[in-house]
């Protein structure tokens, strides 16, 4: 597909996206477009961007340069319509879980809207909890539940409020092994059954390669014609945009020798700094990848 119409069928879309802090280049011109129910995982090196990357579809920071656009329109500041959940958990100790779940549709009635609709609100928040295994739970205090409990509590935060996309940022990485493993899985589940569109950052490659629909490679590690003097500016660009199959659940895959293999590739494409790939090698096989090379990264031979 072109890039014009991926802007105007998928749910989200950037071009010639830049993002740059002084003469510090961070995103050096992000072309990316992502359909309704992806579940998109992002992976790159420290310095990438990848939480800038974030903060952008968020809202919570504009562009240097460049569009972002979500259901075809301008991105705009934060708002519902996209969800977040951080790897801290964002809730408060001196509230119940079920009162954690329901306070961000609160705020948004007046006294007697919540007064109105109060039942019905409740309802949904302990359907979401059942659906987490939490329901039991629900007039428990954060310090009262483990780890994982606390994080799924942060999901639900996030689902209540019917978020176009739902981004997670490093959202499992304080946890063990054992329960980082449980909320994949957790994840995957409500990803199915919801067909939510999710944006996934993580430092771990193994955690994107298993749950990730797509997953994207951001990096700074690559070559083009700009040459390499010290008057060039170099950012981060997506290096590589995987189509990832999902068959099942099961966690076994991870110990197959396609999905080393898979690793392995992901960790040379943007990891090892030795290896800079010319941006026309780049692996953007997606069918919803696509890239707007400028004359000076692509010169004529």
């Amino acid at each position: 597909m072109v890039a014009n119409e991926l802007r105007n069928s998928n749910l989200l879309h950037l071009e010639d996206v830049y993002q740059a802090y002084g003469d510090h280049v961070v995103l050096d011109d992000i072309d990316l477009s992502v359909a309704h129910g992806e579940l998109v995982t992002v992976v790159g090196p420290s310095g990438a961007g990848k939480s800038t990357l974030l903060r952008l579809i968020l809202g919570q920071e504009l562009p240097s340069s460049g569009e972002i656009l979500v259901s075809g329109e301008p991105v705009g500041f934060a708002d519902p319509s996209r969800g977040i959940v951080y790897q801290k958990y964002s809730l408060f100790p001196n509230m119940s879980v079920l009162d954690n779940v329901t306070l961000g549709k609160r705020l948004e009635l007046s006294f007697f809207q919540w007064q109105k609709r109060k039942i019905a609100i409740i309802d949904e928040a302990m359907h979401y909890l059942e659906k987490v295994g939490l329901n039991s739970h629900s007039k428990k205090y954060p310090h009262e539940l483990s780890g994982g409990m606390r994080q799924r509590v942060a999901v639900v935060q996030a689902l209540i409020k019917r978020p176009k996309i739902l981004m997670m940022d490093e959202p499992f990485g304080a946890l063990d092994p054992g329960t980082r493993e449980d909320l994949q899985i957790f994840l995957l589940e409500l990803w199915e059954e919801t067909d939510m569109t999710i944006f996934f950052v993580t430092h771990d490659l193994e955690e994107a390669a298993y749950l990730g629909s797509r997953l994207i490679v951001l990096s700074q590690h690559y070559s083009d014609d700009r040459g390499d003097g010290p008057g060039v500016q170099r950012g981060a660009k997506i290096v590589a945009d995987h189509i990832l199959s999902r068959s099942n659940l099961s966690t076994d895959v991870k110990y197959t020798k396609g999905f080393g293999k898979l690793i392995a590739r992901i960790r040379r494409e943007g990891f090892d700094p030795q290896h800079r790939q010319h941006i026309r090698e780049f692996d953007l096989k997606h069918p919803h990848s696509f890239r707007t090379n400028t004359v000076e990264e692509v010169r004529c031979k």
